[in-house]
């Protein structure tokens, strides 16, 4: 099969949610968690994120294969998994670091990201308040956030918050999905 990576990065809350809905898509190839978009000098911290001061978000960073799903496929999973009309909240998790963002790695990107966005408008009652901005310095998270929910299954976080997630994107987007015996 023809390859032809390419890089998504968004924020959707936390990004353990994120990262198990993008780990099920067919053409995901890799899915790293991480920050991005702030301001405070150095490798952030997990506790650094958490106290909303560095301005970084937690996001995702998906590796996929534009041969076997588009951006914009990606981009409407997204937002379509976490709710993009809360201002820096994802249930339970507020602060800025939970903002619902799009960051783009090039014009073709945001282009795309623009038009996303206005198709995406119609089917929410309250306005979309998903950030579109330029990618900075990524940074990998810790290592026990990477797989999080992969190796925590039945950690209380995981089986309220990301089963229900998982579910909406196995119910709206089945035809997107890896198979089972992948």
């Amino acid at each position: 099969m023809n390859r032809k990576l390419e890089t998504l990065t968004v924020g959707g809350g936390c990004f353990w949610c994120t990262e198990a809905v993008f780990n099920e898509v067919k053409g995901v190839e890799k899915v790293v968690s991480g920050y991005t978009g702030g301001i405070a000098p150095g490798r952030p911290t997990y506790r650094e994120i958490c106290s909303g001061l560095t301005g970084h978000a937690e996001v995702v960073q998906v590796t996929y294969n534009a041969a076997e799903i588009a951006y914009q496929d990606l981009l409407v999973i997204f937002m379509t998994t976490h709710n993009p009309t809360t201002l820096n909240r994802q249930g339970a998790d507020a602060g800025t670091q939970y903002r619902s963002v799009i960051y783009y790695h090039n014009p073709k990107q945001k282009e795309l990201a623009e038009v996303v966005l206005a198709e995406m408008a119609p089917y929410y009652t309250d306005p979309i308040v998903t950030e579109l901005s330029p990618i900075g310095v990524f940074y990998d998270a810790e290592e026990e956030h990477q797989r999080f929910y992969q190796n925590n299954k039945t950690m209380g976080y995981c089986t309220v918050v990301i089963d229900p997630k998982l579910a909406k994107l196995r119910q709206m987007h089945a035809d997107k999905l890896k198979s089972i015996t992948a």
